[in-house]
């Protein structure tokens, strides 16, 4: 399947992969995307129908094929992997197929190379997600399905592993017994996520593994759906999660209180009735969102909360909203993204998330910095939805043009002020929202 022409905005196409010789059904090859890092260089890890596929993200921006280790279940019926890294190896789990395990990668030889270190079949068999608590050295395994060889085993929500010995995870934790499902964890300083589907959100203390206690739950909502999966702040003070329904919203949990958590804010794409969210990783006031259909998706969380940049990594027409991007992961400060699409391959973007971090006015226009130190760089937003592209024309106080230029597929633009000191107006065309045209200007100090 080629890849055809993207809607897009505010994101660059740095490299793509995909491949039309994997097993598939309705165009269904691949899943979730992982990243991590290793000796200072980055690496990728996207899923398919037959396996784990490993690259490296090179310095020049390409992504870079290391390996590839085929699944215990290659089967166009495969549609869902998951990975964790942790100390030489990585975690691959699958959710379909009664010869699913626990797959343990070894990545101490990269970037030339991985392999196969173990596969345990005797006590794992289907999982849907992972989580890795670094420091605590635990493996949480969500919708943990028994292993044939134990036909006596039940169905756990979640249960957890000490990872003490890497090669021989130890279970520590199995349950729980008033919730369907944990679809998903995050972790973090011994503090566990819980994405519990139509169970809603729960979180709690594992410091003692064995009997993790309750810190705080939200299970009846407004625009609640199925609670999927979730990812914390940086700051630690918000949850953000999804709900993996037709047409509900993405969710901003305050944790002030955290027995108590409340939701403060909820948003979506312009087209949020017809889309349905996935998966969702924040950077600093920036939100990532895998976003099926509707691709990748870059909020920001500030009040109010805009949609400031795109890729449509899905341009087919579908009534079935749960195709295209699947997994989703910025890296570098949020200056280069990963996007998995369940037809299309991996994506790998390049995201300006400094001129978006800076901006800290609901201005209809910002300008920063100003004064501008001859030579120096300046940016200009349109901070306003619809926006696509910009013709601007830089004045001296005389009237006189000094630059002029059109900015396709942003809403934003960046000089350099390489004119004499003084007064200078930047005025910008554009068409909004309703496809009107307008006119903006702004003075900006050159010293």
């Amino acid at each position: 399947m080629g890849l055809q022409a993207q809607s897009f905005k505010n994101v660059q196409l740095l490299d793509h992969w995909t491949t039309d010789t994997l097993i598939s059904a309705q165009n269904i090859l691949f899943n979730e995307v992982w990243y991590f890092q290793r000796n200072d260089r980055d690496y990728a890890i996207i899923g398919s129908t037959e396996g784990s596929h490993f690259f490296e993200i090179t310095e020049s921006d390409a992504l870079r094929f290391v390996g590839f280790i085929q699944g215990d279940f290659p089967s166009a019926q495969a549609h869902n992997r998951d990975f964790r890294d942790f100390d030489d190896y990585v975690y691959a789990v699958a959710d379909q197929g009664e010869s699913s395990a626990l797959q343990i990668i070894n990545i101490s030889a990269l970037p030339d190379s991985v392999y196969l270190e173990k596969t345990d079949s005797t006590n794992w068999n289907r999982v849907h997600t992972l989580c890795i608590d670094q420091e605590s050295e635990l493996l949480y395994a969500c919708t943990f399905r028994p292993p044939l060889a134990h036909p006596d085993w039940v169905y756990s929500p979640m249960k957890v592993f000490s990872l003490v010995d890497p090669l021989n995870p130890e279970l520590v934790f199995s349950g729980f017994d008033d919730i369907a499902e944990v679809h998903y964890a995050y972790v973090r300083g011994d503090t566990a996520y819980l994405n519990c589907g139509f169970d809603g959100l729960r979180i709690y203390n594992f410091a003692n593994p064995a009997n993790p206690v309750l810190l705080g739950s939200l299970t009846v909502y407004n625009d609640q759906g199925y609670n999927h999966s979730g990812w914390l702040s940086e700051d630690g003070q918000t949850y953000f999660f999804t709900d993996e329904t037709d047409g509900k919203r993405i969710k901003m949990v305050d944790l002030s209180n955290i027995a108590n958590p409340t939701i403060i804010r909820t948003f979506g794409t312009t087209n949020f009735q017809n889309a349905v969210a996935h998966h969702i990783i924040p950077v600093g006031n920036l939100l990532f969102v895998s976003y099926y259909n509707e691709g990748l998706r870059i909020f920001d969380t500030r009040s109010p909360v805009k949609e400031i940049a795109h890729y449509d990594t899905y341009p087919l027409q579908n009534n079935f909203l749960m195709n295209g991007a699947w997994g989703v992961y910025p890296f570098r400060n949020g200056t280069r993204i990963l996007v998995s699409d369940r037809s299309f391959g991996l994506f790998l973007f390049g995201f300006d998330a400094d001129v978006f971090e800076a901006q800290l006015t609901t201005d209809d226009l910002v300008l920063f910095p100003n004064p501008v130190t001859q030579g120096a760089e300046f940016t200009v937003i349109v901070n306003e939805n619809g926006v696509n592209e910009l013709s601007a024309s830089v004045f001296d106080a005389a009237g006189n043009l000094g630059a002029t230029d059109i900015f396709s597929n942003q809403s934003y633009l960046v000089f350099s002020a390489d004119w004499a000191q003084g007064i200078y107006h930047v005025v910008l065309r554009f068409k909004n929202y309703l496809g009107e045209e307008e006119v903006r200007a702004v003075k900006v100090l050159v010293r």
